[in-house]
């Protein structure tokens, strides 16, 4: 058959989460939590998350109305997921000592792992944190790591190993911050110190001195 005859191509089928909509939601939030990661909410593109997606984009109006919807989703579900892990942890049967170096290595790993949540810190903070004041969801979605914190506090001092004038939110503020500010500017600590900060050895070494640090810094 010539090609002045031949039939005209069909159009591309759609994707089959497109079909699912549970599928296409979830697609949609994971492409969104890491566009808007790596370019922020001005620099994100509904476009470019669809794309990734693989779903029309008209489907990003559909569940979440606007851009700022989606990019309020994907913060709930990175809120979501850490509160979830958090629920996994089980402390009880731990030493309060050792119960406290679990919960401070858990927020030294999660960060580890995660560096898309700390680029939307990052990003929701230049916004004055606007989009998560606007969440009833995040406001109500309280935190277990604050309550495990607060109990292994009381534990600690009861027997004696910890001192009795820490409160659980300044406690939680300092662990994150000693974390939180080793993976946010890692790369320039490792151009000023010269060294690979983001090397495994490297990671090592700062995840035992941030538990060292804050047991220290609890003892009597």
């Amino acid at each position: 058959m010539s090609a002045a005859t031949s039939s005209p191509p069909r159009p591309p089928a759609p994707a089959r989460r497109e079909r699912d909509p549970v599928a296409a939601k979830q697609a949609l939030i994971a492409a969104a939590v890491a566009e808007f990661a790596g370019k922020g909410f001005a620099g994100a593109r509904v476009d470019e998350i669809a794309a990734a997606a693989g779903v029309n984009k008209q489907l990003v109006y559909h569940y979440f109305d606007n851009k700022q919807g989606l990019y309020l989703v994907a913060l709930e579900s990175v809120y979501a997921e850490i509160r979830e892990k958090e629920k996994k942890l089980t402390l009880d049967a731990l030493e309060p000592m050792e119960a406290m170096a679990q919960l401070v290595a858990f927020s030294f790993d999660y960060l580890a792992e995660h560096p898309e949540f700390i680029a939307l810190l990052a990003d929701e903070n230049r916004n004055q944190g606007a989009h998560l004041r606007a969440s009833g969801r995040l406001q109500k979605m309280h935190s277990p790591f604050i309550e495990m914190l607060e109990a292994t506090l009381k534990r600690g001092v009861a027997a004696g190993v910890f001192r009795a004038d820490f409160d659980a939110i300044n406690l939680y503020i300092s662990i994150a911050g000693i974390s939180y500010f080793f993976f946010s500017n890692n790369h320039t600590l490792s151009a000023i110190f010269g060294k690979a900060l983001d090397a495994r050895g490297a990671l090592l070494k700062r995840r035992r001195h941030v538990v060292e640090f804050a047991l220290n810094a609890l003892r009597p």
